[in-house]
């Protein structure tokens, strides 16, 4: 069955990390993928190409698709003649849905990744462009699969077409990330960690969705309570190098406390070195890996309840609401004043559900199975 996968872009995310693992994991002698990223490719590219998997771009500039575009898309699928077209994220959908007509009418499956859709802090284009879906999903689309309970709930207010949705989560690679002592103590050592002291750590990159400024407020908090904390920041824009965000942590009284990891590739050690994750986000989140990823270290999570993060963690950690910095540093202190062997249960327990749940084998083979229900040559036995 040939499948291909139009993304907005390839640069490191959570729909770009999903595709990448997706791509990885569905059996190659059932599936053969193409990949088509809207703007040029960024890192994410080179991995998906280092599978051995043919990526190609349509050289679109950011905000509304151009006919350009366009044009090129229904180029490549009449050369590839796939079977199903998957997009991904608003703008990949709107394009697919506008290409399929000229290019065989393969099956379309949506892919929706975001929530809410906060006016103040979320593109014009990018809300214009979710709204045209909502009208197009009555004609376009054969499936929507949402990554979250709540994208789908958002959506389904925004006017897109129920009966078509379904939710696939975020699937995880247990034997990449898994609990590894010595892994967290060496980086710890590193980063000159006083023995004991409990670290807690920000992985995200810095964007406003984030609220990096509600995680440093909640650190304000949490040391005054508990002064031996150290705070772990790590992801894009998180480094020493970023003038504004190193005075916004002096100004919290954190500058020696706190740790600039900036972005890195080797998260499963980072998360190994932790003691609690920390999840702030504000908005729009789906389904935010970096939980997701942690819980599978055996890390127990403070989040906000943003997306499905609260019910991801269920009752291996803690949900407060979005933009309260006190609720967050009051969970925290509380999850905290447990002590070592309770924090440890708790992230065990935390493995186990994406275990039960969320693991990388299960979600790629409900995606597989989603494909096969759909394959339209199978349905006219060619």
């Amino acid at each position: 069955m040939r499948v291909c996968h139009l993304i907005t872009g390839l640069e490191v995310g959570g729909a770009e990390m999903m595709l990448y693992k997706l791509l990885g994991s569905l059996e190659p002698r059932a599936f053969e993928p193409l990949v088509v990223s809207l703007v040029t490719p960024g890192p994410m590219g080179a991995r998906i190409a280092e599978l051995g998997i043919r990526v190609e771009t349509l050289r679109m500039g950011r905000g509304l698709p151009s006919p350009g575009a366009l044009v090129r898309l229904v180029r490549l699928l009449r050369g590839f003649r796939p079977d199903l077209l998957q997009t991904w994220m608003y703008h990949a959908n709107l394009l697919g849905a506008l290409a399929t007509p000229f290019a065989r009418r393969p099956a379309l499956v949506w892919n929706i990744r975001q929530s809410d859709l906060d006016p103040h802090l979320t593109r014009r284009s990018t809300r214009l462009v979710a709204r045209l879906g909502a009208a197009l999903s009555n004609l376009a689309p054969d499936r929507i699969v949402c990554c979250s309970q709540r994208a789908r709930e958002v959506h389904c207010a925004l006017g897109y077409r129920d009966d078509l949705m379904t939710v696939i989560p975020n699937g995880f690679d247990l034997d990449r990330f898994r609990p590894d002592p010595q892994a967290g103590a060496e980086l710890r050592a590193a980063l000159q960690v006083p023995v004991g002291a409990p670290l807690l750590g920000l992985v995200a990159r810095l964007d406003p969705q984030k609220d990096v400024d509600a995680f440093i407020a909640a650190a304000r908090r949490v040391q005054a309570e508990r002064p031996g904390c150290r705070f772990l920041l790590c992801g894009w824009g998180m480094d020493p190098g970023n003038p504004e965000l190193v005075d916004k942590i002096a100004d919290a009284g954190l500058a020696k406390s706190a740790i600039l990891l900036g972005p890195r590739t080797d998260t499963p050690r980072v998360f190994a070195a932790l003691d609690l994750l920390v999840s702030s986000s504000a908005y729009g989140e789906g389904f935010p890996n970096v939980i997701g990823e942690a819980m599978a270290c055996g890390v127990p999570c403070a989040v906000t309840d943003v997306g499905d993060s609260a019910a991801i963690v269920a009752d291996t950690g803690v949900a407060v609401p979005p933009r309260d910095p006190q609720a967050l540093a009051e969970a925290i202190v509380r999850l905290l004043g447990e002590g070592p062997e309770r924090l440890a249960r708790r992230g065990a327990a935390a493995r186990r559900r994406i275990a039960a749940h969320f693991s990388l084998p299960r979600i790629a083979d409900r995606y597989g199975s989603l494909y096969r229900s759909l394959d339209r040559s199978l349905s006219r036995g060619t």
